[in-house]
């Protein structure tokens, strides 16, 4: 391989661990801003002052806040998430459930959605200026106006209470059948790819028109191509980087929808735990959401990165 790419990729791997560090200071010293003690809330408002102090002592919240986010980031490097100041039981057995649910929501959206918005943006650009390039452009503009909590009402009202297709919660811990399975993904489901699908169609569509407007384009109609060879041996593999860099935003965009969506609809997953614990002000359990979340996007952003160095022709 060439060792400019190589040099180029190994430097896009060391920006992401540097802002994965970022991140996670960012997250803990947060999460440690927020009002109130741990300890007198854990224990209520009777507790003693003898009792919250010993409290503090045991859960190390008498130390200093950096001695404890190093101490917490050494753990975090481990695999070890600690144990919930609610629950008393370990972060990680919380999480893995949760996180399995929403990876399933995650997934089933993707496998949707992204055909579909790159088939739709592919083919507006292709036909630029037509009645079908105006009609998907109304849509992305209308959809992406619209925030996903409206999105999510509209559906509900829609499928639930007039249509009476759908149920309006997700209840996946009722699901005894392939149809109750399916009806429990719907809602979420058409929700997340109505908001995810539009910024895909839009991005797309602006790197394959991006593509057809270059030089060799052109020179390629010139010299007799047809406009379906232009576009498959042409402008797609050159606008590869792009269209990868617009799925990847997308789907990124998916781990901030996905929290409204799963505290409207109900649904058991990362992002519902992560509200909860914010209620209950468990914050190791809202720390490890956090970097979850954070992980999932800056490893969405690298791999996208990576494949547009790697598919860029000017650095073959």
């Amino acid at each position: 391989m060439n060792p400019l790419i190589l040099r180029l990729a190994a430097k896009r791997v060391v920006i992401a661990f540097l802002t994965l560090l970022f991140v996670a200071f960012t997250i803990f010293f947060a999460t440690e801003m927020l009002p109130g003690d741990v300890a007198e809330i854990l224990l209520g408002q009777a507790a003693t002052p003898e009792a919250v102090a010993g409290l503090r002592t045991a859960m190390h919240l008498d130390q200093p806040a950096f001695l404890r986010f190093i101490y917490w980031l050494g753990e975090l490097f481990t695999g070890d998430f600690g144990v919930s100041y609610v629950n008393k039981m370990p972060i990680a057995d919380l999480i893995g459930g949760r996180l399995v649910n929403s990876l399933k929501l995650a997934g089933v959206t993707a496998v949707i959605s992204v055909p579909i918005a790159l088939a739709l943006g592919i083919t507006a650009a292709i036909k630029r200026g037509t009645l079908y390039d105006r009609i998907v452009s109304i849509f992305t503009i209308s959809v992406i106006s619209v925030p996903e909590f409206m999105v999510a009402t509209i559906a509900v009202i829609v499928f639930a209470v007039y249509l009476g297709w759908l149920p309006a919660l997700s209840m996946t811990n009722e699901v005894t059948s392939i149809g109750g399975l399916l009806k429990a993904f719907a809602m979420p489901v058409i929700t997340l790819s109505f908001v995810v699908s539009a910024q895909m169609i839009r991005m797309s569509r602006a790197a394959v028109l991006e593509t057809l407007n270059t030089p060799y384009v052109e020179m390629a109609l010139l010299k007799g191509a047809s406009r379906r060879r232009m576009v498959l041996r042409h402008a797609l593999p050159n606008a590869l980087g792009p269209i990868v860099n617009a799925v990847a935003l997308s789907l990124s965009y998916l781990l901030g929808g996905v929290i409204i969506v799963e505290t409207i609809f109900n649904y058991p997953g990362i992002a519902k735990l992560m509200l909860d614990a914010v209620s209950t002000r468990d914050l190791p359990l809202i720390q490890s959401c956090a970097m979850i979340f954070c992980l999932g996007y800056l490893l969405l952003i690298t791999i996208a990165d990576l494949v547009a160095i790697i598919s860029n022709p000017r650095l073959q």
